[in-house]
C-alpha cells in the first residue's frame, strides 16, 4: 500500500534505474516473471518501516518492465524494490518478498548492521538489506577536463589497487584519506615520476568485501554487486554522492597529469554466487535471465559460483550502458574485462562464433575512443588467446608471460617461443593482420607472484589464506636460485635484482604494449602468496619506504619507461594503421648468437641476440639476452651498411646504479668484432646511428 499517500504516475521505461525529471524521479526494472511489485522508499539507511508503492502488472507493466514515476522525489531518496507475486506459481525466476537492489544503482547503501542473507522477519530484512540511492550524475563540474588519449604504441600500463596504493601507513598521507580514491590522487607525483601513461584500476565496482572466507575480506574487489556504482570503502566521503563525486575528482586529477584511467570490469559474474549465495538483486528480479542457468543449476565458468547470461538482450544493454555511464559520465578512458571469453558464452554455456557481446562493444559508436583490454580465457576451461574478435580489441597475453619467465628461468626448448614473444607474438596474432600493439605484454599481475616473489621463491606460500595452500596457481614459472624466500646473502640478492631488471627489460623491448603491476618497480614483495585476493592487510599494500635496491629499481624502469615512450628502446611505427607483419620487416630483425649470425635455435640454448633498426630515429639497435646460469662472452656483430662505426652500451642489467641505463653516446662503445662479457642471466643493449 501506498502509506504516505505519494502522487505517482505510470512513468515510462525509456531508461532504466531511478532517473530524476523536473517534477519528480521515474523508476523502471526489468522483472519479466513478476505480477505484483513494491517500490519501496526509505526514510534512512536503517529505516525498517518504508513507504510502500505496491505496483500491479495492469498499469505499470509493459510487456518485460516495470516503470512508476513519483512525483516530488528528488536526489539522495533511498530506495530498494520487492517482488510480491509472481506471473506463475510455480515460477523459478523471481524470488518473492526480498529487499532488492536496482541493477542500474549508481550508489549502493549499507545499513549499519549489514546482512548478507535475508530471512523471514520482514523488518530485519528492511532495516539490514542493501539499498540504492537516487542520484543526479549531472551535478558536478569537470571544468576544462581532457581526455589523455595516449596512442597504444605510446602506453605505459600501471596495474594498481585502489586501497592498497596509499594504505600502508608507510605512505605518509593523512590517515582519513589513506586507502582512498583521494588518496590516490595525494600520490599523483610519484606516477608522474615513473613516467606510466595509464593506470588500470583493480574492480571498484560496488563489491561485498564480506564476500570471502570466515576471517578474511575480499580485498581484490573482483565480485560485483552493482555494474554502475563505485565501490564506496575506497572514499573517504561516506556522503550519498560522496564516493561518485571523489572518484571523478581522482579521475580528474589522473588527467590533468596526463594520466588514463582504464577500469579492470566484472560482466562475467556476480557476487550473488551460486543456489548456497546470497539474494539481493538478480537473482530476485529474473534468475533465469541474468545467469547461465542448465536444469536448475547455476553453470560456474567464473570459478566464482555463477556466470552472468551476457548475451540475453537485456543483460547486453546493461553492460554497455554500464560502459557507456563509466566513459562518458565517469570519464573513464578504457575497459580491462576480466574473464572476457564468458561473454561469448550463449544461455547454455556455449561459445557464441559471431555476434557476441564482445562484437557489440567493439562496434558501439559511444564506446569508439575507448581502449578495450580482454582477458582472453575463463575459468571453464574456455580460451581465446588470438582469437577474440574485433579490431580494437588488445588482449592480455598470458602466453608472453608464461614463455618469457620459462626461458629467463633457465627452462630448455624456449628460445624459439621467446623470441616470438619478443616480436609481438606473431605465431598467434599475424593470421589476424593486426597492429604491433595487439599483444598486452606483462610478467605479472594482481593474479600470481609480485615480479620480487617471481624470482625469489619456486612454490606458493598461500597458507594465511585459509585454504591450506590449495589455492593458486601451482605453476608459476618461478625460481628461488638457491634459498626459498628472502634473505640476506648478497650474492643472490644481486641476482635476484637482476633477473628482476631483466623482466622489466624485456617488458619494455618487446613488440605490443607493456603493463607493470603495482610496485614491481619497487620489488614489492607478497612472501610468497601467489593469490592474494583476501589479504587487505599490509601483505598486499604498496610499501614507500625503499631500500637502495628497491631505489635502484625504481630508477631502472623509470629510466627504461622514460626511453620506451620517447622511442628509444623500442620500434615504433611509422604508421598508425601499420601491422604487426610490416613492422617486424621494416625492423630489419638479424639473429645471432655468441658468434654474429649464428643464433643457436637448440632446445639447450639459453641466449640469443638481436639486432634491429629504428626507421623513425635512423638507429640501429643490438640486444643480447642471456639466460644462461654462466657468463658468455660474445662476438659484437657489425653495424650493416656501417662496418667501421662503433656500437655505445645502452642497457647493461648486471651494472648497478647509474650504469644499467645511462646515455648510450656517453657510454662504453664497441668495435665490430670486438668481444664482450655478457654476464650469467643478464641482458646488454647497443646502440648506434646510422648516420
Amino acid at each position: 500500500m501506498n502509506k504516505n499517500n505519494y502522487v505517482i504516475s505510470v512513468g515510462h521505461c525509456r531508461e532504466l534505474g531511478a532517473t530524476i525529471e523536473k517534477d519528480g524521479v521515474n523508476f523502471a526494472l526489468w522483472c519479466p516473471d513478476a505480477a505484483e511489485i513494491e517500490l519501496l522508499l526509505f526514510k534512512n539507511k536503517d529505516d525498517d518501516s518504508p513507504e510502500i508503492i505496491n505496483l500491479s502488472s495492469t498499469v505499470f507493466k509493459s510487456t518485460y518492465f516495470w516503470h512508476v514515476k513519483v512525483l516530488g522525489l528528488k536526489a539522495g531518496q533511498i530506495y530498494a524494490w520487492r517482488v510480491k507475486k509472481a506471473v506463475t506459481e510455480n515460477s523459478k525466476s523471481v524470488e518473492l518478498n526480498k529487499v532488492l537492489l536496482d541493477p542500474y544503482s549508481k550508489r549502493v547503501i549499507f545499513p549499519t548492521e549489514y546482512k548478507r542473507f535475508q530471512h523471514d522477519d520482514e523488518k530485519e530484512n528492511f532495516r539490514c538489506s542493501l539499498k540504492s540511492a537516487v542520484i543526479d550524475i549531472d551535478d558536478y563540474d569537470w571544468g576544462i577536463e581532457t581526455f589523455p588519449h595516449h596512442s597504444l604504441e605510446n602506453t605505459i600500463i600501471y596495474e594498481m589497487h585502489v586501497k592498497g596504493f596509499t594504505a600502508d601507513k608507510s605512505s605518509n598521507i593523512s590517515d582519513d584519506i589513506k586507502g582512498t580514491y583521494r588518496g590516490l590522487i595525494e600520490k599523483i607525483p610519484y606516477l608522474v615520476e615513473l613516467g606510466v601513461t595509464t593506470v588500470e584500476l583493480m574492480p571498484i565496482f560496488q563489491f561485498d568485501e564480506n564476500d570471502a572466507r570466515p576471517g578474511h575480506k575480499n580485498y581484490w574487489g573482483y565480485s560485483p554487486m552493482a555494474f554502475f556504482a563505485p565501490h564506496d570503502c575506497f572514499s573517504s566521503d561516506k556522503s550519498i554522492m560522496g564516493p561518485i563525486n571523489e572518484f571523478r575528482d581522482m579521475v580528474k586529477a589522473l588527467h590533468k597529469n596526463g594520466i588514463e584511467v582504464i577500469l579492470d570490469v566484472v560482466y562475467n559474474h556476480t557476487s550473488e554466487g551460486d543456489e548456497q549465495g546470497p539474494t539481493y538483486c538478480f537473482k530476485g528480479l529474473d534468475k533465469n535471465g541474468y545467469y547461465i542457468i542448465n536444469n536448475g543449476f547455476h553453470q560456474n565458468f567464473s570459478g566464482c559460483g555463477n556466470s552472468l547470461n551476457a548475451n540475453q538482450p537485456v543483460v547486453r544493454n546493461m553492460i554497455l550502458d554500464s560502459l557507456i555511464f563509466w566513459h562518458q559520465k565517469m570519464h573513464v578512458d578504457g575497459f580491462r574485462f576480466d574473464l572476457a571469453s564468458i561473454l561469448t558464452r550463449d544461455k547454455t554455456g556455449a561459445p557464441m562464433n559471431d555476434n557476441s557481446t564482445l562484437l557489440t562493444i567493439d562496434a558501439h559508436a559511444s564506446l569508439a575512443d575507448a581502449k578495450i583490454i580482454a582477458e582472453p580465457w575463463d575459468a571453464g576451461g574456455l580460451y581465446q588467446l588470438g582469437a577474440i574478435s574485433g579490431s580494437k580489441w588488445r588482449e592480455w597475453n598470458g602466453q608472453f608471460r608464461d614463455d618469457v619467465r620459462s626461458f629467463m628461468r633457465g627452462d630448455s626448448g624456449m628460445v624459439k617461443k621467446f623470441v616470438l614473444r619478443l616480436l609481438g607474438s606473431p605465431d598467434i596474432y599475424n593470421e589476424h593482420n593486426v597492429d604491433p600493439q595487439k599483444s598486452i605484454n606483462f610478467i605479472t599481475c594482481h593474479d600470481g607472484f609480485t615480479l620480487y616473489d617471481l624470482v625469489s621463491y619456486a612454490e606458493k606460500h598461500n597458507d594465511a589464506n585459509g585454504e591450506h595452500n590449495n589455492d593458486g596457481n601451482n605453476n608459476n614459472y618461478s625460481a628461488n636460485y638457491g634459498y626459498e624466500g628472502e634473505c640476506d646473502d648478497k650474492n643472490l640478492n644481486a641476482l635476484r635484482l637482476r633477473q628482476a631488471k631483466n623482466f622489466m627489460a624485456i617488458t619494455m623491448l618487446s613488440f605490443g604494449t607493456p603493463m607493470i603491476c603495482m610496485g614491481d618497480e619497487v620489488l614489492r614483495t607478497q612472501k610468497g602468496n601467489n593469490n592474494a585476493y583476501c589479504q587487505d592487510n599490509e601483505l598486499s599494500y604498496m610499501k614507500w619506504d625503499l631500500d637502495e635496491r628497491q631505489k635502484e629499481m625504481f630508477n631502472f624502469t623509470k629510466s627504461l619507461i622514460r626511453l620506451s615512450r620517447y622511442g628509444q628502446i623500442k620500434h615504433k611505427s611509422d604508421s598508425p594503421h601499420n601491422k604487426l607483419d610490416s613492422a617486424l620487416k621494416n625492423a630489419k630483425v638479424q639473429w645471432h648468437g655468441t658468434k654474429p649470425f649464428q643464433p643457436d635455435w637448440s632446445d639447450m640454448s639459453h641466449s640469443v641476440g638481436f639486432l634491429y633498426f629504428y626507421p623513425k630515429l635512423d638507429l640501429y639497435a643490438y640486444v643480447f639476452v642471456n639466460a644462461y646460469w654462466k657468463d658468455l662472452t660474445i662476438e659484437v656483430p657489425c653495424i650493416p651498411g656501417h662496418l667501421e662505426k662503433n656500437w655505445y652500451q645502452f642497457i647493461n642489467t648486471s651494472l648497478g646504479p647509474g650504469e644499467d641505463v645511462t646515455s648510450y653516446y656517453m657510454s662504453k662503445h664497441y668495435g665490430p668484432g670486438k668481444r664482450l662479457k655478457v654476464k650469467s642471466r643478464s641482458i646488454v643493449m647497443l646502440l648506434c646511428p646510422s648516420a
